[in-house]
């Protein structure tokens, strides 16, 4: 394997990653305000499932993006620069959801909880929908000249197949994070989760399966039939491991779905980085967006030796905090008796 091949895999890695993590926490943002209706102690309750580990997962996505940049710098530069409006409209909902995730109980106000889980749904929403659009343009390909750069508009942008991706991650999400509450959650929050992970599954199956078919057919060669028929296989273990109660199987089903879909898309893209549409001879490659060999043997050798301890401390985070989350083990807000905060 070269240097390019192994960078363009460990980018892939970083992005499943973020997509499997970020996922659900995106799908808890997303379902909030049905799951926690009725008292803000339930919304507590789902927004606590995420507290101590949602930081720690979008560090996938700095890190995949500074590797893009680093190992890749042509890809880096034509991509922010075509999805410059996509990117920073992606950017300002994180940060929104960040602040709002952050300050939500720094003021003990109905209305300032009610401002910040509105700034938690549009910082999940937005994000979960402009990821799978992003990819889902990147796989087919945006007109790129013969200088590299981004010669299009923002109309050539949305065509069905990348509207079709933003669908798919946005239902794929919201399902990952209504079965992660389910695993997470107990009483009435967890069959309030159940109960939507099952409304969700069949519309997901349609939407996913519909862009997986369409990616593999269009732009897959004869290996991504596997990641495919892995993500088909997920759907299916995760929809019985609903119906049967089994909240860890039905959350290791959706995590191979969001794995298996990310791997079909990097798998469909390879060897390119981001085709052009207008001529493939403008194709960003592996090879001509990439940077120089001394550079990439000088950021493996500090991926080898740094990665392994990060894992070992986000895994060890998830085992620390892996207990499941009631309303009772929820304490009122400072100068209110717990139940009270009924909005």
């Amino acid at each position: 394997m070269s240097l390019q091949e192994f960078w363009f895999v460990l980018i892939g890695v970083l992005f499943t990653g973020y997509f499997v993590l970020e996922g659900f926490d995106f799908g808890v943002g997303m379902l909030m305000p049905i799951l926690g209706r009725g008292s803000d102690t339930r919304r507590r309750v789902v927004l606590n499932t995420i507290g101590p580990v949602w930081d720690g997962n979008e560090v996938w996505v700095i890190t995949a993006g500074g590797a893009m940049f680093a190992a890749f710098p042509e890809w880096y530069a034509s991509m922010f620069s075509g999805f410059y409006l996509a990117l920073l409209l992606l950017l300002v909902a994180l940060i929104l959801r960040i602040c709002a995730i952050e300050y939500r109980g720094k003021i003990n106000d109905p209305r300032w909880r009610a401002r910040c889980d509105l700034g938690i749904g549009i910082g999940s929403w937005i994000p979960a929908l402009a990821w799978g659009w992003v990819f889902a343009n990147i796989v087919r390909g945006v007109p790129l000249n013969e200088k590299k750069q981004f010669a299009g508009s923002v109309w050539d942008l949305l065509g069905p197949y990348a509207l079709l991706g933003g669908l798919t991650t946005g239902l794929l999400f919201a399902l990952h994070g209504a079965v992660f509450l389910g695993l997470k959650t107990g009483g009435e929050v967890r069959d309030d989760a159940q109960r939507t992970a099952k409304l969700l599954l069949a519309p997901t199956a349609v939407v996913v399966g519909g862009f997986g078919l369409w990616t593999q057919l269009a732009y897959g060669t004869g290996w991504t039939w596997i990641p495919l028929a892995l993500a088909v296989i997920g759907l299916v273990a995760a929809a019985v491991a609903v119906f049967a109660d089994r909240d860890g199987w039905a959350f290791l089903g959706t995590t191979v779905v969001v794995a298996a879909a990310t791997t079909l898309l990097f798998g469909s893209l390879f060897p390119n980085v981001l085709p052009s549409t207008i001529d493939s001879a403008f194709d960003l490659t592996i090879h001509n967006a990439s940077s120089t060999p001394y550079t990439l043997k000088v950021m493996s050798w500090a991926a080898v030796l740094v990665t392994p301890v990060v894992l070992l401390y986000q895994g060890w985070t998830y085992w620390v905090f892996r207990k499941r989350i009631t309303v009772d083990q929820i304490p009122a807000p400072v100068g209110l008796p717990l139940g009270s905060a009924k909005e």
